[in-house]
């Protein structure tokens, strides 16, 4: 009996993506769990398994093409079989996804029952208690989104439009440049999407406030200079990043409501008891924000691993969705790219985000001295609403304190 498989509910809000590449054909024997093909979703590129064995009957879809949760992917049934409109439809049990690293489960959902609604609206609705059985969406096909989510909870009465072909958000009006010069209008990707609907969120929720400090690194970079042929010989590259994510693992079991959430809809602070700590990576496809679980019981070395490994992923397009998601804390480092300070954008559902700057040799006067040393830039921007600013000033002088003085690491981290 031939069986259509549809696009399935992969977690995590994604209600559609685009069907990268096929990796099989028709006529083809298939087994359980064999890879159909993959999908680019708004956060990762997910390899679609088949959750029966049998022979590929039908492809539905094109490379390319928009697919969405409940869209009809391959028909499978017996080698010669013909398609049958009334093909009963099946849904994917549960699979892993094989990873270099480890194997991590991942969750495939019935389709029944689907709620189509975008990561942002889905967070929103978690931050709010709203449940989305309850919204009418308005976006296209009737998927969530933020603003529907928001309307529900404010008691009035709104229309929803015949024809609706765009989400209603509030947008600047549009200028007209191509009457100035030659314009080159460039769709927004996937991963631009998302980027945008994530900060969107985070700035519109968060009254955010940046402190700025400095840091004279001249000892630790000795210490990690003087070690990096030890990591090396173990396959791993030491970095100051996974240096100050030791430092500040230790240091948010002091300044707990650093490691925090905001729920405004039950007006409560949420004090997190775990510390997996977020960081901005930069890709062709634009930026990621891995996270590195566990941090406080991890050892430099191995945090400095699991950076890379995530890192490595992430450029590959090759990261698991779980591998984004659960982040206490962020770190932003763009030493790399230069600048001394910047306001970076808190994530939602944290409370603060550590910017990291480019060191630079600078002059700076010790015991009435002019001395050259290594001198680093920091800031730590962080939610007013539940953050003081001489709460976050005291976590930077103890941070401070910490990276001047590597032996702090050996009795106090």
């Amino acid at each position: 009996m031939a069986y259509q498989f549809r696009f399935p509910d992969v977690g995590e809000g994604i209600a559609e993506g685009v069907l990268v590449k096929w990796k099989v054909k028709v006529g083809e024997t298939i087994k359980e769990d064999q890879a159909l093909g993959d999908v680019e979703t708004a956060k990762a590129l997910v390899e679609i398994p088949s959750p029966h064995a049998g022979t590929i009957l039908q492809l539905h879809a094109a490379e390319g093409q928009t697919i969405h949760v409940g869209d009809i992917l391959v028909t499978i049934g017996e080698k010669g079989e013909s398609v049958t409109s009334t093909a009963p439809v099946i849904t994917p049990k549960k699979t892993e996804e094989r990873r270099k690293e480890v194997a991590v489960p991942q969750k495939i959902a019935a389709v029944s029952g689907v709620i189509l609604a975008l990561p942002a609206a889905r967070q929103k609705a978690n931050e709010l208690g709203v449940d989305l059985a309850t919204v009418q969406g308005t976006g296209k096909d009737g998927t969530i989104i933020v603003a529907d989510v928001e309307r529900s909870t404010s008691g009035k009465q709104f229309t929803i439009p015949v024809k609706q072909t765009t989400e209603t958000k509030p947008f600047a009006p549009s200028v007209g440049f191509d009457k100035f010069g030659r314009v080159m209008h460039m769709p927004l990707t996937r991963i631009r999407k998302a980027i945008a609907d994530n900060m969107t969120l985070s700035k519109q929720t968060i009254p955010d406030v940046t402190h700025l400090d400095e840091v004279d690194i001249t000892a630790l970079e000795a210490l990690r200079q003087s070690k990096k042929e030890f990591a090396e010989n173990k396959g791993i590259h030491l970095t100051m990043l996974s240096i100050i994510m030791k430092a500040v693992s230790g240091l948010l079991k002091k300044f707990t409501y650093l490691n925090a959430s905001f729920d405004a809809q039950k007006q409560e602070i949420l004090l997190k008891e775990y510390y997996h700590f977020g960081f901005a990576v930069d890709t062709a496809q634009g930026l990621f924000v891995p996270v590195v679980t566990s941090v406080d019981t991890r050892s430099i070395l191995e945090i400095a691993k699991k950076i890379e490994i995530l890192a490595t992923h992430c450029k590959e397009r090759d990261i698991s969705a779980s591998d984004l998601q659960g982040a206490t804390f962020t770190f932003t480092n763009i030493g790399s790219y230069g600048g001394i300070a910047a306001t970076p954008i808190i994530p939602a559902g944290t409370a603060a985000i550590l910017g990291i700057y480019r060191m630079k040799e600078k002059p700076v006067v010790r015991d009435g001295v002019i001395v050259i040393r290594k001198i680093l830039p920091l800031s730590i921007t962080f939610d007013h609403r539940i953050v003081d600013g001489g709460t976050a000033a005291q976590f930077m002088n103890e941070l401070v304190k910490h990276l001047e003085d590597p032996e702090l690491y050996f009795v106090d981290v």
